[in-house]
């Protein structure tokens, strides 16, 4: 234990996470032992399920922001393999869910399928602690590519399907139910930027095994609340038929059966590549065909679907930098203090907490002053921003010369103003999918959103592949030439998308939009878009 007079920056951050954590786990607690079914005005199984959401991303984006340092200095591939690896890790991660959601409601049920995805990730995080000796040549590596695997597949089954429980502890009519998605996310907040701190802290300054170890320990936590918790979901998620038992363990045999096929496909980027690009025009196909066979109205709503969606591919592209290009700049070239780098990806939720509540607010007072920009706006002023972030940090990192590095400064505005656009992007692009949908393409249309947050992920991990040159080694000044590029490009783009967005609205036909029947089940749910940009539906 080194002296409290000895702690630097990074020691005191931890310390106070710690602290955080601490404070919630005994609130949780507290929660736990209420022999009441309600606390403050909200049924027990919603707290529940905020503190098993809250270690399962407590676990992700811990590991998440260890994870192209692991890739660097223990497996030693290059900058810019190892940025191409966690793009494809990251895409995989948000392809899952379609699958797993479509087992859970079909079949398994929102909770076992949560189980069972829980079990997953709690084995994945675990061999992720398997270090062996290091280097590409070391045998371990291949409980990496497991451990990888088992945390793509335990994403699938349980990524959206924990978030559909949450409105299934309410009636479609309960005036709650915004109030209790808003508590949900704060959980999913809270656990990505204490988890990002830990473990990133534990990882950085004492040992992978450590801080992947807390990861696994972290998920394993969040199991044990999730199955001690049953109770108290009063019915919630389960299967919405009896399944037979042959069926149900084929379901989990196909769900092994994924884990081997993920394992081979994150050691092959290139397949993915070819994967992204052969599906996602057969999607586009099958949505312009359903298209084509409604009314004008309702397929020119599709045409603004399909134009919002493909805008998703740009952002998370240049936004997923986070984790991967803008890690490795972060730790190499920014005048961090203490702290090591991996902690600064606690930022984007940080933020996320802060300011989402003001951006809710912010949506509703323009909206009663008719002031209220429309989607695609939304979404120019989304791309703006975080190309935005680029320039500023490129111009910021230029202040103070090539040999000097950046001011820390300039990390907070580039994540500031990257969360103030995802936060115009994010929950924005969710509601429009559901608002805009037919009711019979609904599920199709959001899968497709979190298929091209997918694209975005991979293309994210194709530009991070870029800052590694010829030869695949990062260096500042071919890091922050293509920041440069991508941040002019995109606010060109988005220029454009703001002047052809009063078209996209028009398409929208916002004035006779007919709200659907009450009774249809899970029509006002919202999936996960991605842990630090989940919000409440107001926003």
């Amino acid at each position: 234990m080194k002296d409290m007079g000895l702690w630097d920056e990074g020691d005191w951050i931890a310390v106070i996470a710690l602290v955080v954590l601490g404070i919630f786990l005994t609130i949780g607690a507290l929660i736990a032992g209420s022999k009441k079914p309600e606390f403050a005005g909200h049924p027990k199984g919603l707290y529940m399920l905020f503190f098993a959401e809250m270690w399962e991303r407590f676990s992700y984006y811990g590991m998440r922001a260890l994870l192209i340092f692991y890739l660097t200095q223990h497996w030693l591939f290059s900058d810019g393999k190892s940025t191409l690896i966690y793009g494809a890790y990251t895409s995989l991660v948000y392809i899952t869910p379609v699958l797993g959601g479509y087992l859970a409601d079909r079949y398994l049920g929102q909770r076992k399928a949560v189980l069972f995805g829980g079990v997953l990730l709690a084995l994945g995080h675990l061999f992720m602690a398997f270090e062996g000796v290091g280097g590409q040549e070391d045998a371990t590596i291949n409980v990496f590519w497991l451990a990888l695997a088992l945390i793509i597949v335990g994403s699938g089954f349980l990524k959206a399907n924990i978030s559909v429980m949450v409105g299934q502890l309410y009636r479609l009519t309960d005036m709650r139910r915004d109030a209790a998605y808003t508590i949900f996310y704060m959980g999913i907040n809270v656990g990505a930027a204490l988890g990002t701190i830990l473990v990133g802290y534990l990882g950085q300054k004492i040992g992978w095994a450590y801080g992947f170890g807390l990861a696994g320990i972290g998920m394993v936590a969040g199991l044990i609340v999730f199955v001690l918790g049953k109770n108290v979901l009063l019915g919630a998620g389960e299967a919405p038929a009896p399944l037979a038992k042959n069926k149900e363990m084929t379901i989990y045999a196909v769900g092994v059966g994924a884990v081997a096929v993920m394992w081979a496909l994150v050691q092959y980027q290139d397949i993915i590549q070819n994967l992204l690009i052969v599906s996602g025009l057969g999607l586009l196909g099958y949505v312009l065909y359903e298209s084509f066979k409604l009314d004008k109205e309702p397929r020119e709503r599709m045409f603004a679907i399909l134009f919002l969606i493909a805008l998703n591919p740009l952002f998370w592209g240049l936004f997923e930098q986070a984790g991967g290009s803008f890690n490795l700049y972060t730790d190499r070239y920014v005048d961090k203090g203490g702290v090591p780098a991996s902690v600064f990806q606690s930022i984007n939720p940080i933020y996320i907490i802060l300011f989402a509540p003001i951006f809710a607010a912010l949506w509703q007072w323009l909206g009663k002053r008719g002031l209220e920009p429309s989607a695609p706006a939304k979404f120019a002023l989304a791309l703006a921003q975080v190309g935005l972030g680029f320039l500023v940090f490129v111009w910021g990192a230029g202040t103070v010369g090539p040999e000097v590095a950046t001011p820390v400064l300039f990390v907070f505005l580039l994540y500031l103003l990257h969360t103030t656009g995802e936060l115009c992007l994010s929950p924005v692009g969710l509601s429009a999918m559901n608002r805009l949908a037919p009711t019979f393409l609904a599920s199709l249309i959001m899968g497709a959103w979190f298929y091209m947050t997918a694209v975005g992920n991979f293309v994210a991990g194709k530009i991070g592949e870029a800052t590694g040159g010829h030869d695949g080694a990062m260096t500042k000044d071919a890091t922050l030439s293509i920041y440069w590029q991508i941040g002019l490009i995109t606010i060109a783009v988005s220029v454009v998308i703001l002047l052809l967005s009063p078209i996209v609205k028009k398409w929208m036909h916002l004035d006779t939009l007919a709200d659907r029947d009450p009774a249809i089940p899970g029509t006002g749910e919202l999936g996960e878009p991605q842990a630090a940009g989940t919000h409440p539906k107001g926003a």
